[in-house]
């Protein structure tokens, strides 16, 4: 079982060879500066890569009793659009019976499924990636006014510096980023990862 959780490396190597892993000069929605991206549906756009991400996320659920005892009346969730791919493939690989995914509307994360109280089963919350962790905690929050239980939350990448559990749940990842942002122009051109980035320039 633990065989099918890929390791760090090979998630990377996914990312890079797919190009869903970027090089260069990036200017983060926030005004921050980086030189890495990833554009994770990239990576989906094929499926032996989105089985293998899929179901190594899927495995670290299901070695887990507490989860594990819980299948098949589960529901699998995703916080945004982007990262329904992700949940499709976690919902197929743990045969969960529901999956679901917020949208922003009006600068407000909701459910447009017509979710009531009591419709959503105990929960597992996944994305494709967790820079800042607000969505999946805004996520989480939905789900509790719901009347649901969140019994876990996953993502195929995580940033080293956003949280690593929700309201005491730990958030497993296939892989851990450190990203260095950077405040200005000026401070990202002075660091080390600027030497070696690519040169291009693309704002979010």
């Amino acid at each position: 079982m633990v065989d099918l959780i890929p390791s760090p490396e090979s998630v990377m190597e996914i990312l890079q060879s797919t190009g869903a892993y970027r090089r260069g000069h990036f200017i983060y929605p926030n005004g921050k500066h980086a030189s890495h991206y990833f554009q994770m549906p990239l990576a989906f756009r094929y499926y032996d890569n989105a089985r293998v991400l899929s179901v190594g996320l899927s495995r670290m659920f299901r070695m887990k009793k507490e989860i594990s005892s819980k299948l098949p009346k589960v529901s699998v969730i995703s916080p945004s659009p982007g990262g329904i791919m992700v949940a499709f493939g976690v919902r197929e690989a743990l045969g969960a019976d529901q999956i679901y995914w917020a949208e922003m509307e009006n600068g407000t994360r909701q459910f447009r499924q017509y979710i009531g109280k009591g419709d959503v089963y105990p929960a597992i919350i996944v994305d494709d990636i967790v820079r800042s962790g607000r969505a999946i905690e805004e996520t989480v929050k939905l789900v509790e006014e719901l009347g649901a239980e969140v019994i876990g939350i996953g993502a195929i990448v995580r940033f080293e510096d956003s949280p690593n559990e929700f309201n005491g749940i730990p958030l497993h990842s296939l892989m851990t980023f450190d990203v260095n942002f950077y405040e200005t122009e000026e401070e990202w051109k002075k660091s080390r990862s600027a030497s070696d980035a690519e040169k291009e320039t693309v704002r979010f």
